[in-house]
């Protein structure tokens, strides 16, 4: 299903590369779905006068580990993380060793991942409109 017309009949490599950052983004999403909401409720130690929301990002010294964690990120996918055509896109094994990675678990992650790119656009969206994160906007 493709009615974009994004990845060309045939070109596998093309398909490998979209499916690679179509994990990687609802990877993502989830992270940011879930921080959105625990941001909310839970503070590290020296953060406590950071607000909640996507004004913590420009406000020191959440904004340190913002960047600390852009570093961290992009060594990690320059690194272990790096994709290698002799693997699916996205498969870096069970490393916890749950025992959970199976077809139905990748497809599981993959619906989830999708889910979460709306719910997190969604929370922004919603932020950037309302200026209350993620549990105020529901009332709380």
């Amino acid at each position: 299903f493709d009615p974009a017309g994004f990845c060309k009949k045939g070109d596998e490599n093309g398909f490998r590369n979209l499916r690679a950052a179509e994990i990687k983004h609802g990877r993502v999403a989830m992270m940011a779905a879930l921080g959105g909401v625990v941001q909310h409720f839970i503070k590290f130690p020296g953060f406590e006068a950071v607000p909640t929301g996507l004004s913590a990002v420009s406000t020191a010294p959440a904004t340190y580990g913002f960047a600390a964690l852009f570093l961290a990120a992009g060594a990690l996918e320059l690194g272990p993380w790096s994709e290698t055509p002799s693997k699916e896109p996205g498969n870096f094994g069970d490393p916890a060793s749950f025992g959970q990675y199976t077809t139905e678990m990748r497809q599981r992650e993959l619906n989830n991942g999708r889910f979460a790119m709306f719910a997190a656009i969604g929370i922004i969206s919603a932020e950037l409109l309302t200026g209350k994160d993620a549990v105020e906007q529901l009332g709380f």
